[in-house]
């Protein structure tokens, strides 16, 4: 009897998943108007965050590369998707939180699949990194960058990214509307994570001791992104990393949605 439950558990969890995936159209329509409605009657919409964003580059590019006595040809790009690809990590981490408990009237009012939810909210997300996106180019045509063919290497590494935003999305947004402390902890340990990550410092800098990075999953998420818009090759490293990271999510966002999947709307 319960492996016949279980069996049946995991089957309306993938057809969750699958009827999710259909239903494109309609998280992608959403996604789009979330970001409508957070930057309804601005004058510049969502391109605010990329002003922010660009200002912070260039002052903190600057500024470090002066700390850091390295050259800011160097440095400011590397500071730039570094930030970029941290920015849509960290805005991930930090709102999942909020994914099912702030769709709490459509799941009460409509039935829909529960992955719509984490696709509407990863694609909005993925819009913002879009827009922040142009600050790379711009920097590219200032400092005559020119990352060559490895650059396209950058897209399966962004696609693995985005598969982990998903996961991690789906099973903090879980846990999230089970217990309301979570968004807070979560807030808490990103903060740590952004300085201890080579993000605003290169891992060189870290001396003999730069082999601590190699333990910093964050580390390889961002490199298998920023390595290829800088014209390197990621490391064997990184994509063994990547995929230990990845199939680690995998299973827990997998056991959290086929186990607790009913009760999410109980928990809302």
């Amino acid at each position: 009897m319960a492996q016949v439950e279980k069996t049946n558990s995991i089957r309306l969890a993938l057809r969750d998943v699958v009827d999710g995936t259909v239903l494109w159209p309609l998280w992608v329509t959403l996604g789009w108007n979330d970001i409508r409605q957070r930057y309804r009657r601005s004058l510049l919409g969502p391109f605010w965050l990329t002003a922010s964003m660009a200002i912070m580059v260039v002052s903190l590019g600057v500024i470090y590369a002066r700390i850091f006595k390295t050259d800011i040809n160097d440095f400011l790009p590397f500071l730039c998707v570094g930030l970029l690809v941290w920015g849509f990590i960290s805005s991930t981490l930090n709102e999942a939180g909020t994914l099912f408990i702030g769709s709490e009237s459509y799941i009460k009012q409509v039935r829909l699949p529960f992955s719509l939810y984490v696709y509407r909210f990863v694609w909005s997300r993925l819009i913002i990194f879009a827009h922040n996106f142009v600050i790379y180019l711009g920097v590219l045509a200032y400092f005559r960058i020119s990352p060559g063919i490895v650059v396209l290497e950058a897209i399966p590494g962004l696609l693995v990214v985005l598969l982990n935003a998903l996961l991690v999305s789906l099973y903090v947004g879980m846990t999230s509307a089970r217990f309301r402390d979570i968004p807070q902890i979560v807030a808490s340990v990103v903060q740590i994570v952004f300085f201890v990550t080579p993000i605003m410092w290169k891992p060189e800098f870290l001396g003999e001791r730069s082999y601590l990075i190699a333990i910093n999953p964050f580390f390889h998420l961002i490199e298998v992104v920023r390595a290829p818009l800088l014209g390197h090759a990621p490391t064997l490293e990184n994509c063994a990393a990547v995929a230990i990271v990845t199939i680690v999510n995998l299973l827990i966002a997998s056991g959290f949605f086929v186990k607790y999947r009913p009760r999410i709307a109980y928990w809302v």
